[in-house]
């Protein structure tokens, strides 16, 4: 067996075990800290939004050895507006200029014929309305608040509430993570950036499931028993999943990353940028919310109702009074439920 195999058969096992759960203060002032730079830099600098969303042109010429940097200052001087340049795969330029409208796009497809000394017929000119790209964000806008009432009811039916209070907080900061990490990087938000940003919700929310399962499974009749909290149960089902989770998140970040640094940054495809920064992120910041901010909200939660507050006195009174004679605060177990002790062995600190 490898010896991540192994450490996961352990944390699963409860023989190893870190306190996620303890040290959830820690995660909260983390994800804060991370959260208000990402709201900053939002309201500081804005976000580069595509043609589709701003409206203009887009020109696409022939094969050519015309520089980028040329051809970004031709269509500027043509056009009186910030243009952005691609050089693609083949050779040919993309320019995109933004608040172009037909006459406008006219005369400036044929400057650039002229500039770069090529015939007008060769340049192929494609205009953007921007009420395509408003219909796109109205269409993901409803989508995703869809998306969010209908997965807090799933949740909360087949949990319960808190979980759906907890999932629902997490996916909302994924979100605003990586709709900061577009406004700090500048990255230019295209329908592909919508499409990304859809896609991160149900990773972000596949994790966390997954823990949520393990933990309705190993709370199943917490209060009949004596020995486990309900924080350190939530901490061995965190434990129980810990190297699924990062598997399957580097198995996912691999080809995400391929598309965003070899892609968009050695290959020059930057029209790649737009959807894999947001799956790169989004994925990243889904694992983290899973482990350390959407399992501990369920205990902050959860440890708030009576039955918990009782259960969690009585657990550190019968260990005291264990250590205090002498004998091992697990006791013999008799009176727990074995469910609860499998799922629970792990939970505390060792």
């Amino acid at each position: 067996m490898s010896k991540l195999g192994d450490l996961g058969a352990k944390l699963y096992r409860g023989e190893v075990g870190y306190d996620f759960v303890g040290k959830r203060f820690v995660w909260y002032g983390v994800s804060i800290l991370i959260t208000i730079t990402a709201i900053v830099a939002l309201a500081v600098q804005g976000l580069n939004m595509g043609i589709e969303f701003k409206g203009g042109a887009v020109f696409t010429t022939p094969k050519s050895s015309i520089s980028e940097t040329h051809a970004r200052e031709v269509a500027e001087k043509a056009s009186g507006h910030d243009a952005v340049v691609q050089k693609l795969g083949t050779g040919a330029l993309r320019i995109q200029i933004s608040d172009l409208d037909t006459n406008a796009a006219a005369d400036v497809k044929a400057k650039l014929a002229t500039d770069f000394k090529m015939d007008a017929g060769q340049i192929n000119a494609d205009l953007v309305g921007p009420s395509w790209g408003e219909q796109i964000a109205n269409k993901a806008w409803t989508g995703l608040g869809v998306f969010m009432v209908l997965v807090v009811i799933y949740l909360a039916i087949a949990f319960e509430w808190r979980m759906a209070i907890a999932a629902l907080i997490a996916l909302i900061h994924d979100l605003t993570i990586t709709v900061g990490v577009y406004a700090l990087v500048g990255f230019e938000v295209t329908p592909g950036t919508v499409i990304g940003l859809l896609t991160i919700l149900g990773y972000s929310l596949y994790d966390t499931v997954v823990v949520f399962d393990g933990l309705k499974e190993g709370s199943k009749d917490i209060t009949k028993q004596s020995r486990w909290t309900y924080s350190e149960i939530a901490n061995r089902s965190i434990n129980g999943t810990l190297v699924r989770s990062i598997n399957t998140t580097v198995v996912a970040l691999l080809p995400v990353g391929a598309l965003l640094f070899i892609g968009g940054g050695f290959l020059g495809a930057g029209m790649l940028n737009d959807i894999s920064l947001s799956l790169f992120v989004g994925l990243a910041a889904g694992a983290y919310s899973s482990i350390f901010i959407a399992t501990p909200l369920v205990v902050d939660l959860k440890e708030r109702e009576p039955a918990m507050k009782a259960l969690k006195k009585r657990v550190l009174a019968k260990r005291a009074s264990a250590e205090a004679k002498g004998e091992s605060p697990e006791g013999n177990g008799s009176e727990d439920a074995p469910e609860v002790v499998a799922q629970g062995r792990s939970g505390r600190r060792r």
